[in-house]
C-alpha cells in the first residue's frame, strides 16, 4: 500500500545553479600522518557515477557526476543564493541543462555535500561528455516539508516524494520497514556531528578501523546506497540518541582524513525508533530511479 503523504501541498521551486570546477586544497595530512594531494570535491567527474564503489577511486571526498552551486564561484557558500539552492533542492529532484551542447537534457539530484555546500547531480554518460563549466542547470525543487501522514513520528527531509514512493517500504504496525544495504552503529559517525543542517548537508561514516568496516560489510558501500544509522536522530541536526534510527543516502566517496569517510545525507529519521531497517542489496537510489550504473537496467 502506498504511503500517504502531503505531496500535493508541497511548493515546487525553480532553482538555478552553475557547474563548479574541481576544488584543489593542496597538501593535507591523513589520519596516519602521511601527506597527500589527491583529487577532491567539485567538477564534472566523468567516470564516477551512482552505483560505483566509494572506495574504488584514488581521491578524497570524491563526488559522483556533476557538482553545482548557485551564484558566482566567489559568493559565500553558506549565504543566499547558494543556501536556498541547497535547502530547496532534494534528492530525486529533476535537473535540466539550460545551455550549451547538452541543452534540454535531464538529470537527477543525488545528494548534497556539506562544508563545500555542493548539490550533486547525475546525468547520463553522453550528457556528461558534453557539459562545460559555462553551463547553467535548473532544478525543480520539491520535497522540503514532506510528511508521512500515517507516521507523524517519522521526519522526512531533503527527499523528493516521487523517490519516496519508489523505495519499497512496508508497513508493520507502528513501524515502517525500509530497505538498506547496511546498518551503521552510532560510534562510527564522524565529521558533521552537531551540525543542524541535516536537511541539506551530510555527515561521514568513519572508516579508520578496517576490521570494523569489513565486519559490518561497509566495504561494499556504493554511491547512492541507502544505509541505516543506528542510535542517531537527525530531526534538528545529527546527534546520538539511544533507540533512534535514521535512513541516509551515500553521497560522496571515502576519505583518509581523521574523523572522515563516505558521506551520507539523511532522508528519514525517527527519534522513537519507528523505522525498521531491512537488509537488501538493491537498496540504492540509482536502482530505484534507473540512473548512474543502473541506467537502462530492469528492476
Amino acid at each position: 500500500m502506498a504511503l500517504k503523504t502531503n505531496q500535493n501541498q508541497l511548493a515546487q521551486l525553480k532553482l538555478q545553479g552553475s557547474v563548479i570546477p574541481p576544488l584543489a586544497f593542496g597538501w593535507e595530512v591523513d589520519r596516519t600522518g602521511r601527506g597527500m594531494m589527491l583529487p577532491c570535491v567539485g567538477g564534472i567527474t566523468l567516470n564516477i557515477r551512482v552505483g560505483d564503489s566509494v572506495y574504488k577511486f584514488v581521491g578524497d571526498h570524491l563526488e559522483p557526476g556533476v557538482s553545482c552551486i548557485a551564484g558566482s564561484f566567489s559568493d559565500k557558500r553558506t549565504g543566499n543564493p547558494n543556501s536556498g539552492f541547497n535547502i530547496y533542492s532534494c534528492i530525486g529532484n529533476q535537473a535540466t541543462i539550460l545551455s550549451g551542447l547538452a541543452k534540454g537534457k535531464k538529470g537527477i539530484v543525488t545528494g548534497h555535500h556539506g562544508g563545500v555546500e555542493h548539490v550533486i547531480i547525475d546525468f547520463p554518460q553522453n550528457v556528461l561528455e558534453k557539459l562545460s563549466y559555462d553551463d547553467k542547470i535548473m532544478i525543480t525543487g520539491v520535497g522540503q516539508g514532506l510528511k508521512l501522514l500515517d507516521y507523524p513520528d517519522i521526519f522526512a527531509s531533503g527527499l523528493d516524494p516521487k523517490l519516496l514512493h519508489k523505495i519499497p517500504t512496508k508497513t508493520s504496525g507502528s513501524q515502517l520497514k525500509v530497505p538498506v544495504v547496511a546498518c551503521v552503529p552510532a560510534e562510527l559517525m564522524g565529521s558533521g556531528l552537531g551540525h543542524n543542517d541535516s536537511f541539506k548537508g551530510d555527515y561521514d561514516i568513519q572508516t579508520s578501523d578496517p576490521g570494523v568496516v569489513k565486519k559490518l560489510q561497509l566495504e561494499k558501500l556504493r554511491y547512492g546506497d541507502l544505509v541505516a544509522i543506528i542510535d542517531h536522530q537527525s530531526t534538528y541536526g545529527w546527534s546520538y540518541k539511544k533507540g533512534a534510527v535514521s535512513i541516509a543516502v551515500v553521497v560522496h566517496g571515502d576519505s583518509t582524513l581523521a574523523g572522515h569517510g563516505p558521506g551520507v545525507q539523511t532522508i528519514l529519521t525517527s527519534q522513537k525508533g519507528l523505522i525498521d531497517p531491512v537488509i537488501n542489496k538493491n537498496a540504492n537510489i540509482g536502482y530505484y530511479l534507473k540512473i548512474g550504473r543502473f541506467e537502462g537496467k530492469k528492476r
